[in-house]
């Protein structure tokens, strides 16, 4: 195949404001039926590692790279060397001379993916790990722009815990110019430190605002977007016995659309009614749970065509 450049998506760290905005805009073009017949990834062979489980971040990177083109390599959790004891460099070293793009779940240290990611031949995409959830990001932008055709200027609500999937939208967001993002997440569950930190310095810098609260107690109101994840986080475990009780307030119910009368409901499911969301949010007629479900096919053909070197890596317009 020809040889093209090798782009890696470990972490929305690694994109330039101009391909996030690209990413989104594409995920949004494939969304709409705009990409036509487009197959940026015949000849190319991608791998799909998923070491946790998954049904629609598997099936949409699956999915997406057969409509591009590409064929699939699949490995489950108990498939690769490095159970043996081969390093994550090894791996990367070999299976980048027999693959195009690696997309991989872990649930762990990204530091693994980067050490996949020391080679020049094979891109890395990151599908979850423990820190963040950089195409779930992509997704959720994806969906708010084809639902309120901008990204910029959206108030955003986020409630429950402060996990992979809640960092990766306060680093995406906090791009957007006029954006206010609100997490609210029970005492001792916040967003880590360092990336409270990263959101906050860049909404300073796009003219963004950016809180996290830790209270149900003053009422949210006027926001475009009520969005939460499952309590449970992918691969963890809480050390509270009676975690449930705290976090019991952060449930999203109808009666938040008092105040935020004109919002959408969104979630990365999967979801547990009854827990972090109502049946009658999830299943009613505000929520666009199951598009966003479906744009993850759409954002991840866009991702998967950038990382084979479609669009801006420059910092130039998209």
């Amino acid at each position: 195949m020809e040889r093209r450049p090798v782009r890696h998506l470990i972490s929305l760290d690694d994109l330039t404001d101009a391909d996030l905005r690209h990413l989104v805009e594409r995920g949004a073009r494939f969304s709409a039926g705009g990409a036509g017949s487009e197959r940026p990834l015949d000849g190319a062979v991608t791998g799909i590692y998923f070491a946790k489980t998954s049904t629609r971040t598997r099936t949409a990177f699956s999915a997406g790279a057969l409509r591009l083109g590409s064929s699939l390599v699949t490995y489950g959790p108990g498939d690769l060397q490095i159970n043996t004891g081969e390093t994550s460099e090894d791996t990367g070293r070999v299976l980048s001379r027999m693959l195009d793009v690696l997309v991989a779940r872990t649930a762990g240290d990204p530091a693994e993916m980067r050490a996949w990611a020391a080679q020049s031949r094979m891109a890395v995409v990151n599908a979850m790990s423990a820190e963040e959830h950089p195409t779930q990001a992509l997704t959720d932008l994806t969906t708010m722009l084809r639902h309120f055709g901008r990204v910029e200027g959206l108030r955003v609500l986020y409630l429950g815990e402060g996990n992979n999937t809640a960092a990766a939208l306060a680093l995406a967001l906090t791009r957007y110019p006029g954006v206010e993002f609100e997490l609210r997440t029970p005492p001792g569950y916040g967003l880590a430190a360092p990336i409270a930190r990263k959101a906050a310095r860049q909404a300073g810098a796009a003219g963004a605002r950016f809180r996290e609260l830790h209270t149900m107690e003053d009422p949210a109101a006027d926001f475009d977007v009520v969005y939460t994840a499952r309590w449970q986080t992918t691969g963890t475990t809480k050390a509270d016995p009676d975690w449930r009780r705290v976090f019991a307030p952060f449930q999203v119910r109808e009666e938040l659309w008092e105040t935020s009368p004109k919002a959408v409901f969104m979630h990365d499911l999967p979801a547990h009614r009854g827990d972090e969301v109502t049946a009658q949010v999830l299943d009613g007629p505000r929520s666009i749970a199951f598009d966003q479900a479906e744009n993850k096919m759409h954002s991840a053909m866009a991702v998967l065509e950038w990382c084979r070197g479609a669009g801006p890596a420059d910092g130039g317009p998209a």
